[in-house]
């Protein structure tokens, strides 16, 4: 039976998980409005506040129109227009910081109250330096886009930024999870957690694929399903101009990720019908075809409405189901991982 002190420990780790889980989000929704570059300066504690009158807002603006998003995205803008994405990039980093308080405040405050033990302060201060890490590639990332040549953040970096914002995840909801889920004789194929590890880091590859993809928008090299461009694998990947091979390469695995992923949900759904193992596993096992077909469908529909601005409410649909099906899948590989016994 869990200590009831871990309980309250653990309940906070889940809550900053979901706080984790929409600064993801709203990371998707700054960078689908266009607005990650909107904010040129990196003030982690005087940039907690907005300009405070039109003055600060027209110098703000100003720096702005500074960059090549402005001058060649959005040389319309007026300062409605301006305040409009610098919103979204601003409720991006205050996250950020609340994400910092609701770690410190309670650390000091279950510490006074001893509800911290040593085995634990090791884990936590990594989960703190994470927390601090994926600011500062944050911000080498927005970096990348504030000069005269790029009008948005470098693929890779982004691509970066959100892994280890994923990364960051994860590792909190397996802290959580050790001090909330009781330890119980689980009857598993060994087979079971080996397939549960592998699905589990290539869901993680794919959704940093799909990140590249969203920064390089290699979906418009080729926007048709289920062929690319009228081929299964478009000629134009070794035959084509670099740049057009790149962005085809890049969502050529993607598609093909997904597809072993769903084949490898299927084979771990089978093999926990087949063991009779531990309901949680099979229902979570289920689960997991679930959220991976409604992905699969999500990340159709996106590619078909790529020239479509509905696209976007179809991408932040399909990368919010991405993350479900992460921290099911971390579910999965932690429950076979610390209860297992083998059949």
């Amino acid at each position: 039976m869990k200590d009831s002190r871990n309980i309250t420990v653990a309940t906070w780790l889940y809550c900053g998980a979901v706080c984790i889980i929409v600064q993801i989000i709203l990371g998707g929704i700054t960078r689908l409005t266009g607005s990650g570059l909107s904010i040129t300066e990196w003030q982690p504690l005087l940039g907690a506040l907005p300009p405070m009158d039109e003055k600060s807002w027209q110098h703000s603006f100003e720096t702005y129109k500074q960059i090549a998003q402005f001058k060649v995205v959005n040389p319309h803008f007026n300062i409605s227009d301006y305040k409009s994405i610098f919103f979204w990039e601003w409720l991006h980093r205050n996250w950020a910081r609340m994400l910092g308080i609701i770690f410190i405040i309670p650390f000091f405050i279950f510490l006074y109250q001893k509800k911290i033990g040593k085995t634990m302060c090791v884990p936590l201060a990594i989960l703190f330096l994470l927390g601090l890490l994926q600011g500062v590639i944050g911000w080498i990332m927005v970096k990348s886009g504030l000069n005269d040549t790029r009008t948005a953040v470098n693929e890779i970096k982004l691509m970066i930024h959100f892994t280890t914002a994923l990364i960051l995840l994860c590792y909190t909801l397996w802290m959580a999870f050790t001090l909330s889920i009781p330890k119980v004789n689980v009857k598993i194929w060994p087979s079971m957690q080996q397939t549960a590890g592998i699905t589990l880091i290539l869901i993680l590859l794919q959704m940093s694929y799909g990140a590249l993809m969203a920064g390089s928008k290699a979906a418009l090299a080729a926007p048709t399903w289920p062929d690319m461009n009228g081929y299964f694998i478009s000629p134009a990947i070794y035959q084509g101009e670099p740049e057009i091979s790149y962005l085809l390469t890049i969502q050529l695995v993607h598609r093909l990720l997904a597809f072993l992923i769903a084949a490898l949900v299927l084979l771990l759904c089978k093999k926990s019908l087949v063991g009779k193992t531990y309901p949680l596993l099979t229902y979570a096992s289920f689960f997991s075809i679930v959220l991976i077909s409604l992905q699969i469908i999500l990340g159709i529909a996106t590619l078909l409405n790529s020239f479509d601005p509905v696209y976007r409410t179809y991408a932040l649909l399909h990368q919010s189901t991405g993350i479900l099906l992460l921290m099911n899948m971390l579910l999965i590989f932690y429950v076979g991982r610390q209860n297992k016994t083998s059949i």
